[in-house]
């Protein structure tokens, strides 16, 4: 349920420092982080995405920008502007960065480049100490820059493992230029003439999607969306993309619900660089049945409430540069059902601290094994919430960013 007015103005304004992860990271791990701030407190960092709002890249940027700002290292986060046909340029690319097989025009190159260009002149990124940008949409800002003299560093945030060839050829011609690639997983690393690092992504356990919640929050937030807590709730929370395969949860879940009945959750939203993700949402809504609900909200007190609640959550993707709804879901001790797939693979050890499935069927059948075995679903969910205590907040991501700007 979204914050009222009034509970905004009555809020303590602030920023969330790291001395409060040190009851969740041990208080040598807070010393260590603050001593490699030390060394950069006159740097000026800069990140450029291509947008506020919607996906991972903007869950990774939000915590981490304002936590480098509160430990006084000054860093910025600007955004490329584009138009309609821009964006359909990038999410061609973004696709055929994960595989598909497409082909990217001269046309559509030009239009990619020109917007590029045209950001470019008013970035104004010189005064900067470092540059990061963030997947293939500001990627080509580098050629424009070449007289610097400070790092640039390029991000990928998708799933690397076998991209397009043609279209990869192109994009490294961008991404030689740069002073180092970082990727999230190691096995998505490429011949390239430059350093590569890997830094996983993480969360904040503290913002409204991840804090702890009472029982009461939890109900007044699905009661408030009108979501039945009569059957066991099963969930998936993503962006409305194809590699999310939603159809593919919701054949999943058709074939569960012959054993076990549950409602079924899909919560996502609209990026506003997703040009793709209407059509995907009218295709969502054309497969779903009675028992299934399509949600499009911004509401992380929505999500968080449905995650600690879900008896299942799923992330049941195609591809997956690494998947943050998974940690999410996992910081709160939910059961997670899990595409075999890019990083889902480096978060969910199968059958230790939740699952992976290759198919429908599969999915299928763990969702009814988990719905049916709550001594599993708790077990599950104790083993995941430590995973991410020990790997994946953003006190480590903020620790990998100091080792990297300090190595420059």
């Amino acid at each position: 349920m979204s914050n009222t007015a009034a509970e905004i103005e009555g809020a303590t304004l602030g920023l969330h420092t790291l001395e409060e992860y040190e009851p969740l990271i041990g208080s040598d791990a807070t010393r260590r982080i603050t001593q490699k701030a030390k060394r950069l407190q006159t740097a000026h960092i800069v990140h450029v995405s291509s947008t506020f709002y919607g996906g991972g890249v903007t869950e990774i940027l939000t915590p981490l920008t304002l936590m480098m700002n509160a430990i006084g290292i000054e860093t910025g986060w600007r955004m490329i502007q584009g138009t309609p046909e821009f964006f359909a340029c990038t999410k061609k690319l973004h696709n055929m960065l994960q595989g598909e097989n497409l082909e990217f025009s001269h046309s559509e190159r030009a239009v990619y480049e020109q917007v590029v260009f045209e950001n470019a002149t008013r970035l104004h990124l010189e005064d900067c100490d470092a540059v990061a940008t963030h997947d293939p949409q500001p990627l080509p800002l580098i050629a424009h820059f070449q007289g610097r003299d400070v790092p640039w560093f390029w991000e990928c945030h998708v799933d690397l493992s076998s991209p397009n060839p043609a279209v990869w050829n192109y994009l490294r011609g961008f991404i030689e230029r740069y002073d180092a690639a970082i990727f999230s997983l190691p096995e998505y690393k490429k011949d390239l003439g430059i350093e590569q690092r890997v830094i996983t992504p993480a969360i904040n356990p503290f913002s409204p999607k991840n804090r702890e919640l009472t029982e009461d929050e939890v109900d007044d937030t699905l009661a408030h969306y009108q979501i039945p807590t009569d059957l066991p709730l099963v969930v998936q929370v993503s962006r409305f993309d194809r590699w999310k395969d939603p159809i593919g949860v919701i054949e999943a879940c058709r074939k569960a619900r012959e054993e076990v009945d549950f409602t079924l959750v899909l919560v996502g939203n609209n990026a506003l660089d997703d040009p793709e993700s209407g059509v995907i949402l009218e295709t969502i809504h054309s497969s779903a049945d009675e028992r299934t609900l399509v949600i499009t909200a911004d509401d992380p007190t929505l999500v968080n409430a449905l995650q600690r609640r879900a008896a299942v959550v799923l992330q049941k993707s195609l591809r997956e540069g690494f998947g943050l709804t998974v940690t999410e879901a996992m910081w709160k001790g939910a059961a997670v059902i899990g595409g075999n797939v890019g990083g889902i693979r480096r978060q969910i050890k199968d059958g230790e601290n939740g699952f992976l499935v290759d198919t429908v069927d599969a999915a299928a059948a763990r969702i009814v094994q988990t719905l049916k075995e709550p001594n599993l679903r708790d077990r599950l969910g104790a083993h995941a919430r430590e995973t991410v205590r020990e790997n994946f907040l953003m006190s480590r991501l903020l620790e990998d960013w100091l080792d990297l700007l300090g190595r420059q």
